[in-house]
């Protein structure tokens, strides 16, 4: 009995070269579709950080505003590439508002005087072709550089 069994043991096999094979193109079938869906995965995480900056951007103006009836403060304010925080103080309340770029993102802000309004520019090579960079206006229109929608 115990003969059978050595014998038994001694007999197991690996796996066949055509096995290993079939295994290796399956993997690499996979790895073909995946690729490109990931890269579109990251470049639509690109965008969306680009717009909650720029959406971000703008409720912080807004909160400037509220204390110096003016955008004027933040014309030419930029920070970033991220991720940053830049600050500009109100000129009449000395109010601090901060700015937070997320990560490869550049916020630009241009205000203008009469009527009171503004520009936001968020930046990021990372974005896919056209997409960069995105302009968000105080009327509510947000658009990348292709001319597309947000």
């Amino acid at each position: 009995m115990l003969q059978r069994i050595l014998r038994n043991m001694k007999r197991e096999d690996g796996f066949t070269l055509v096995e290993l094979l079939i295994v290796v193109a399956i993997i690499a079938i996979l790895a073909a579709i995946a690729i490109p869906q990931f890269s579109a995965y990251r470049e639509r995480g690109v965008r969306a950080s680009m717009v909650a900056d720029a959406k971000n951007t703008a409720t912080q103006l807004e909160a400037l505003f509220t204390d110096e009836s003016s955008y004027m403060d933040a014309n030419g304010f930029s920070v970033g590439p991220g991720p940053a925080t830049g600050s500009v103080v109100g000129s009449n309340s000395g109010q601090t508002v901060n700015f937070l770029a997320s990560k490869n993102n550049t916020i630009t802000v241009t205000a203008t005087t009469g009527p009171d309004t503004w520009s936001i520019d968020v930046d990021n090579t990372a974005a896919g072709a056209g997409k960069s960079p995105l302009t968000l206006d105080s009327d509510g229109n947000c658009t990348y550089a292709d001319a597309s929608t947000c």
